[in-house]
């Protein structure tokens, strides 16, 4: 079952009729053709839907950001790549099943991958600490793409997660100290890097895998160094004002982009990625495609001085 936000409520009624419609037989006992009335229905509901889309707020895009049934990591790497061959473990203490890695193909391109990886149900979601890695889950990421690096294979990271986990046991391990290590050798790498926000981009716990080369995001995804529910509750001293916060962070994809903080806004179907996993996961593949090309055919040492610069404009200002 299609899970359904407060904003959608415009058009669901007319969705309703519509699959109520659909369910009777073409032609009614008083032969009457309702073939007309469901695509006059079908016109409607598309036109209410890009009314409705065509100017979300920032809250109501991290709502379809957290939605449940977006695609993740594990969608995408299994959609968008191929022959994908999964790595464990950080060497060290244990292996963070909230981030995924390991060799894939990208069209004709041999590549390693890594994401953050939420759960479908209680069960997965404890499995995969709801997204949000300890140390060793950015240790294992960092093990992975070493050896991305010394093999000359480029990087892909699909970022989807509220943030690194803030509990006692991450603290221990020294969480703050591997997401540090994991951006001083992410800007070192000499390998094309690829990231994407495909969901949530939360703090540090996304920017772990974030240094890149290109910072693409999707339409309805949000980058954001705290939640706007925790921006609420430390400015407002109110969770409820997370909407007010939303559009005070300039989190959404296209304040990013006139930000200069990504590079690039990947297109989601109608609705949201949600809606059509396979049409989003090809679109992802020609913008991962067209991107690596490019990056490709930068010389390596050029590619890290860009990349340097790159991240030197990020913050920059002017006071009027």
């Amino acid at each position: 079952m299609k899970h359904l936000l407060d904003f959608e409520k415009p058009y669901i009624d007319l969705q309703r009729k519509l699959e109520d419609l659909r369910e009777q037989p073409e032609e009614t006992d008083v032969n009457v053709d309702i073939g007309d009335e469901i695509r006059q229905l079908e016109e409607k509901i598309e036109a209410k839907k890009r009314e409705l889309y065509s100017k979300l707020t920032a809250w109501q895009r991290v709502q379809l950001a957290r939605h449940p049934q977006r695609p993740y990591s594990l969608d995408y790497i299994n959609q968008t790549f191929s022959e994908f061959s999964e790595l464990h473990g950080d060497r060290l203490f244990h292996d963070d099943h909230a981030i995924v890695a390991g060799f894939a193909m990208l069209g004709e391109h041999r590549v390693m991958v890594v994401g953050t990886q939420k759960g479908r149900d209680t069960k997965e979601n404890i499995k995969r600490n709801f997204g949000c890695a300890h140390p060793e889950g950015y240790r294992k990421a960092l093990r992975i793409m070493g050896m991305a690096n010394r093999f000359g294979l480029p990087i892909v990271c699909l970022i989807d997660t509220a943030g690194a986990y803030p509990g006692v046991a991450a603290e221990e391990r020294h969480i703050a100290k591997a997401i540090a290590i994991n951006l001083r050798e992410m800007a070192l790498f000499s390998v094309p890097m690829i990231s994407v926000v495909i969901g949530e981009g939360g703090s540090g716990g996304a920017l772990g895998i974030g240094v890149s080369d290109r910072t693409l995001i999707l339409e309805n995804a949000y980058y954001s160094v705290i939640s706007p529910e925790g921006c609420a509750a430390i400015l407002w001293k109110d969770r409820a004002a997370a909407p007010q916060a939303a559009e005070a962070l300039k989190i959404t994809a296209n304040d990013l982009l006139e930000l200069g903080l990504v590079d690039e806004v990947v297109p989601e179907p109608l609705g949201g990625a949600h809606n059509d996993h396979a049409a989003m996961a090809n679109t992802l593949k020609e913008v991962l495609l067209e991107n690596l090309e490019n990056l490709e055919k930068i010389d390596p040492e050029v590619r890290l001085k860009e990349r340097y610069e790159k991240y030197r404009r990020h913050g920059q200002y002017i006071e009027g």
